[in-house]
């Protein structure tokens, strides 16, 4: 950083230039070393080792941050992976399922990721918690999926959520409500790291407490933090010894992301020699899926490429269709015994993603995260698998939320599918303006939901409300602009209609 380098005649030669930095890098590990241990004085009790723990992992993760030159990928080296190290779908499906399916399900155990919360849609507290059907919140249709396996198959599959600091205490007040339910839940909880200053380096904390003016100072480091925080809590261990070998990791908030059977059985009935340790769903990219991620090979390994990693004259090219068809779901199957082998040996091995934010105050800080399913290069035999659209159905915004309320997909043991009413087998694309963004918002809007299974694409921008029984099919672009607005009649029938201008419906 710049401002170590004000004062100091910049060396001339390159050996010099390599010493010089060395030195500055170890000043920083140094400076930063002193300012936890300062920070870690201020801790009280139990959470003292928990944070001793957590600073542990974030002393490694800006050792390698302040090793890293230049982008983490080499353009030239990259190669589309070999045909066999992605499977699709229909051959991993046509093996069948074996006779004894709970012996199977004894083994997993289905692990989400519940860090996040809901200020995206406008609302407080755990995204988790927000209602997606009839009532039922992400939460609640993840427990009925297992419980309903458990029910059929007589098995025992175990729920665990990684929470954040963010969400632990709201998501623990409302596990209560589970309790006569037939799926034990565990959670353990996300390392809760310190944002630093973009110019010194150095963490904006003074102390370790989390609110008042410290309550923007910690971040949790993104889902990659799972393997370390996972076998820091004895959970790991805990599950090991109770005869479980796999987990199945997802995003919390797709509702695609259910177990499924064909998987399981495809990594369970794996010869001793060739157990496959890591599988990534994968699915074909479209129009809307251009920044995910993709799978690479890379040195001879499976990898997987994000957009922060590629160097900014090739982004074009990791954005189209052509060269990288597939992007990962983030539904990753990975086996437990491995996870433990890889935190022994220190050999997990992540590439750094930097993520810079603005706190009040204009303070520029820095966070440093890393994702899960980067991992894939660093265990055995790891596979993608190219997986139908449905199993990614992610609920990131409220266009997102219409869908899955509305009549495109029905609800069962709280798996969500496509209605077979549906023709097409694709979801129609849903714009929702910015007065439906936040979800109390979005819900006065419609007096009920509208019928969409004939919908292609919907726009709507402005101060528009829908009455009851509204149907909408083919394309459909209804505008307010400004100061207007546009009541939807109850009843109406939209086919292949833009609405635009002025039209109040009023009660008499």
């Amino acid at each position: 950083p710049s401002m170590y380098i004000k004062n100091k005649e910049l060396p001339s030669n390159s050996n010099e230039m390599a010493q010089f930095q060395e030195v500055m890098r170890q000043q920083l590990e140094s400076s930063m070393h002193a300012e936890l241990e300062k920070l870690l004085g201020t801790a009280k009790g139990a959470k003292a080792e928990v944070s001793k723990k957590d600073f542990e992992g974030f002393r490694k993760l800006f050792h390698r941050f302040l090793q890293v030159k230049g982008p983490s990928v080499e353009w030239s080296k990259i190669n589309r992976p070999p045909e066999d190290s992605i499977q699709p779908y229909d051959k991993i499906k046509a093996k069948g399922l074996p006779d004894n399916i709970a012996d199977s399900l004894n083994k997993l155990v289905v692990v989400k990721l519940n860090g996040g919360l809901g200020t995206s849609m406008g609302c407080k507290g755990p995204k988790s918690l927000i209602s997606v059907r009839n009532e039922n919140t992400f939460l609640d249709l993840t427990v009925k999926q297992i419980e309903h396996l458990n029910k059929t198959y007589n098995a025992d599959v175990p729920l665990v959520l990684m929470n954040s600091f963010n969400t632990d205490e709201d998501t623990k007040k409302i596990l209560q409500k589970y309790t006569h339910h037939r799926v034990k839940i565990h959670t353990f909880n996300q390392s809760r790291y310190p944002r630093i200053n973009k110019e010194s380096l150095l963490p904006v904390a003074k102390d370790m407490a989390m609110t008042g003016e410290n309550a923007d100072v910690w971040y949790p480091p993104g889902h990659g933090d799972i393997y370390a925080s996972f076998y820091n809590s004895g959970l790991l261990e805990q599950l090991i010894a109770e005869g479980k070998e796999y987990i199945f990791v997802s995003n919390i908030d797709n509702l695609g992301a259910t177990v499924d059977l064909y998987i399981l059985n495809h990594l369970v009935s794996q010869p001793n020699g060739k157990r496959c340790e890591f599988i990534m769903e994968v699915t074909d990219k479209t129009r809307a899926d251009v920044k995910g991620g993709t799978l690479i090979q890379y040195d001879g390994k499976l990898r997987l490429l994000e957009i922060a990693q590629v160097p900014k004259a090739h982004v074009d090219e990791f954005k189209s269709v052509s060269k990288f068809k597939i992007f990962n779901t983030n539904n990753l199957w990975i086996s437990l015994s491995a996870i433990k082998r890889l935190q022994e040996q220190n050999a997990m091995d992540m590439e750094i993603i930097v993520n810079p934010k603005t706190l009040d105050g204009d303070l520029n800080v820095i966070q440093l995260e890393t994702a899960v399913g980067a991992a894939i290069k660093c265990f055995d035999n790891a596979l993608g698998i190219n997986v139908p659209r449905s199993r990614f159905l992610p609920v990131k915004t409220t266009s997102d939320l219409l869908l899955v309320m509305s009549n495109l997909y029905s609800l069962e043991a709280g798996s969500l599918t496509m209605s077979e009413r549906r023709e097409f087998p694709t979801t129609p694309h849903v714009k929702l303006g910015s007065s439906f963004t936040k979800v109390q918002e979005y819900l006065t809007r419609f007096e009920s939901i509208p019928d969409m299974l004939e919908l292609d694409h919907l726009t709507v921008s402005g101060d528009v409300t829908f009455g009851k029984h509204v149907s909408l099919k083919g394309t459909v672009i209804i505008i307010a602009n400004h100061g207007d607005r546009i009541d939807i009649p109850a009843g109406s029938m939209l086919e292949n209609k833009i609405v635009s201008g002025n039209l109040r419906i009023l009660d008499h």
